[in-house]
């Protein structure tokens, strides 16, 4: 019989986020697939009550919460505290939490304090034979694996995206506060602020419906014999201000800056999408000026829609990669789509 713990933290405003939702979905389905077991919720944050209320009707035995300003910011030194004392209250057998920021850095520390296991990069998660199952990609996304544990407690960090979020009506949770104790030690490290790029200038966004992916190609000498990076940049720029889309590259293009070459100034690392970037989960994708190597797209993998622009008719995007491959210039079709897109009206 297994205890399944679902633990999540608030946002900074209050609410569970989706990536929280997701997970909670995933928990009550183990819980129904395995005989004998129960589900407890478990929250962290500022005020969990709020959160814990929104989620009154998931079925959990028990809400347990950790809560109190010390809670609120995301920090080492009290989240570990606050999680490995849920744990304990609720006797767990299995933790099931979403692979946030917050939980990624975490959850591997507790895991070591309650002499447990843990799984990082869950993509899916199930009951076979009446144990549970988890499912995650492995040599850089090209071999998923099902893999199951004997050891307990299990720590599970599940992928956002692999479910879909529970949603229901809100109600009124009985929440058991847990007491995390802790010292001045604990409390040294000390949040002052947030620095973050404005809305629009924001490029990378988990939950838009589209992502746009720029390669190597808009820094290239074009027909006319000459590069226009500077046009390339507002293209793209214009674009994703008027789609709330959220960029990707290549590989190849990132590392442009490294070789003395033209570069797209918005471009960093962390839009990579690839074996050795990002493994994105949007509805639709457009490439754009990419050659589709099998590198790159294995990122491509849970994208449900994938479409390409490049003027070689036989770049391996045209070899199956790709729902629909447009053979035409990157900069002639954007330049179109921003006029349509700027037209349409709302």
């Amino acid at each position: 019989m297994e205890t399944i713990l679902f633990l999540a933290h608030t946002e900074i405003d209050g609410p569970l986020g989706k990536a929280a939702l997701e997970s909670l979905a995933s928990a009550k389905a183990l819980a129904a697939g395995l005989a004998g077991s129960k589900l407890i919720a478990a929250l962290i944050g500022g005020d969990v009550q709020p959160a814990a209320n929104s989620i009154a009707s998931c079925g959990a035995s028990r809400f347990l919460g950790v809560s109190g300003a010390d809670f609120t910011q995301s920090r080492y030194s009290t989240d570990i505290v606050a999680v490995e004392a849920l744990a304990r209250a609720a006797a767990a057998t299995i933790v099931l939490a979403p692979a946030t920021s917050r939980w990624n850095r975490v959850l591997a520390g507790v895991t070591q304090r309650l002499g447990g296991r843990i799984d990082a990069h869950v993509t899916g998660l199930s009951a076979a034979n009446d144990q549970p199952t988890v499912n995650r990609w492995y040599y850089r996304q090209r071999m998923e694996a099902a893999a199951q544990r004997s050891k307990r407690p299990w720590f599970i960090l599940l992928e956002p995206g692999c479910a879909a979020p529970w949603t229901s009506s809100p109600g009124t949770a009985d929440v058991e506060l847990i007491s995390a104790v802790l010292t001045d030690a604990n409390r040294r490290t000390q949040a002052t602020g947030v620095q973050a790029p404005p809305a629009d200038k924001q490029t990378i966004r988990p939950d838009a419906k589209l992502l746009f992916v720029a390669g190597a190609g808009w820094t290239k000498t074009q027909p006319d014999g000459r590069t226009h990076t500077d046009e390339a940049e507002k293209l793209i720029l214009d674009f994703l201000a008027k789609t709330k889309a959220s960029l990707g590259s290549t590989k190849s293009l990132v590392d442009l800056s490294g070789e003395g070459h033209a570069v797209l100034k918005f471009m960093t690392h962390l839009n990579q999408v690839g074996q050795t970037g990002s493994t994105p989960r949007h509805p639709k994708g457009l490439s754009t000026c990419c050659h589709g190597e099998e590198p790159h797209t294995v990122g491509w993998r849970f994208i449900n829609e994938r479409r390409a622009i490049n003027l070689n008719p036989n770049c391996s995007w045209a070899q199956g990669k790709a729902d629909v491959l447009y053979v035409a210039d990157a900069f002639a079709v954007m330049r179109k789509v921003n006029e349509l897109v700027a037209a349409k009206p709302g």
